[in-house]
């Protein structure tokens, strides 16, 4: 017995491959569906999820989480042990860009910028880099102007707007030392 088959391609994001392959074994008509996935890999340096870049010139490493402590305007920030090694090379990835360590390292990165790490990634730094967690909303903050700048200039007889409504749902205690040291 013989039936018509169908080939079917398509292109999807990697975190939807078990619901779709549920599916479609669901879906089949007999026993054993025959399938493959086949990964689509970014070759292109210019497009990712992440960015690095250098200094101008290097600097220490607690005059670089000065610098992110002021331009990202935080009150704190979570990071690794310092290596001790002046910084020139960062990595950066807006929001949870945990995934990314390993390419900040590989890159190359005396510091790798971004938010969500959690506690036994830290140990992935393995004191090759500085990891900075900033906060998710803190590395996002300012999205919302490159956008409105990107819209402004590509839509130009389109009124866009920006809201100035802070929605980041986290705030951080920071105690002021006391004059007795309590």
């Amino acid at each position: 017995h013989t039936e018509p088959e169908i080939k079917m391609e398509i292109i999807f994001p990697a975190w939807l491959e078990k619901g779709i392959c549920n599916a479609m074994i669901a879906a089949h008509p007999y026993e054993e569906v025959a399938y493959d996935i086949i990964s689509l890999e970014n070759t292109s340096l210019q497009v990712g999820s992440g960015l690095v870049g250098e200094l101008p010139e290097p600097v220490s490493e607690a005059a670089f989480l000065s610098d992110i402590k002021r331009i990202f305007n935080l009150s704190v920030i979570k990071h690794t042990p310092l290596t001790g090694r002046k910084v020139k090379k960062i990595a950066l990835c807006g929001g949870a860009g945990s995934f990314l360590i390993g390419a900040a390292s590989a890159a190359g990165a005396d510091f790798y910028i971004s938010s969500d790490i959690k506690y036994h990634e830290f140990f992935d730094a393995n004191n090759r880099l500085v990891l900075a967690d900033i906060g998710h909303y803190e590395s996002e903050q300012f999205t919302i102007d490159l956008l409105f700048d990107i819209l402004s200039e590509k839509f130009p007889t389109f009124a866009v707007q920006k809201s100035v409504v802070i929605t980041n749902p986290v705030n951080y205690f920071v105690a002021a030392e006391s004059p007795n040291g309590a």
